[in-house]
């Protein structure tokens, strides 16, 4: 039996609002409150021992930003990769199409928007509605392989105020 593949899905993080100063949706950043909400939640990632090998990101600003600080935060430094996939409104077979293409490792991190993360996670484990993920939240599937049809399996789920409280 192969090894599963362990997928971190993660919604950017706290973005500036949409509006006149940011007519362009793909160019909002995060916010500094975003930023440093975000980086205490990947602390708590690394109490909790998560290691990727590969980030696939959004390709809109907010999100790319968020893929940066998860890969400066956790050992090992994996490389970030745009995934045209995961911009909003894509399907999550599409998704996982493209993903099965380019994931070349095992523990691979996803980071992108809501609803579409949400419905992929549902998808991934077999649920009858989507998850609800909070601005920086973040969850582990495992699941057979990329190209599997079978459930994956929902290890845990957090919204991003648990990870900013796991302490050692």
């Amino acid at each position: 039996m192969s090894t599963p593949t362990e997928l971190y899905l993660v919604r950017h993080a706290i973005a500036a609002e949409r509006g006149s100063e940011w007519p362009d949706d793909t160019k909002r950043p995060l916010t500094e409150r975003g930023i440093g909400r975000f980086k205490e939640a990947v602390k708590g990632l690394r109490h909790l021992d998560v290691t990727v090998d590969e980030i696939f990101t959004s390709p809109l600003v907010r999100a790319r930003q968020t893929a940066e600080l998860l890969a400066a935060g956790l050992d090992g430094k994996a490389p970030v990769k745009v995934l045209e996939a995961l911009a909003p409104g894509h399907s999550f077979t599409s998704l996982m199409s493209q993903l099965a293409k380019v994931a070349k490792r095992r523990r691979v991190a996803l980071v992108g928007h809501e609803p579409d993360l949400g419905e992929l996670a549902a998808h991934l484990i077999g649920a009858g509605r989507a998850l609800a993920f909070k601005k920086g939240g973040v969850c582990r599937i495992d699941i057979g392989s990329l190209a599997s049809k079978r459930a994956g399996s929902l290890i845990w789920f957090f919204p991003p105020t648990v990870l900013r409280q796991v302490k050692r």
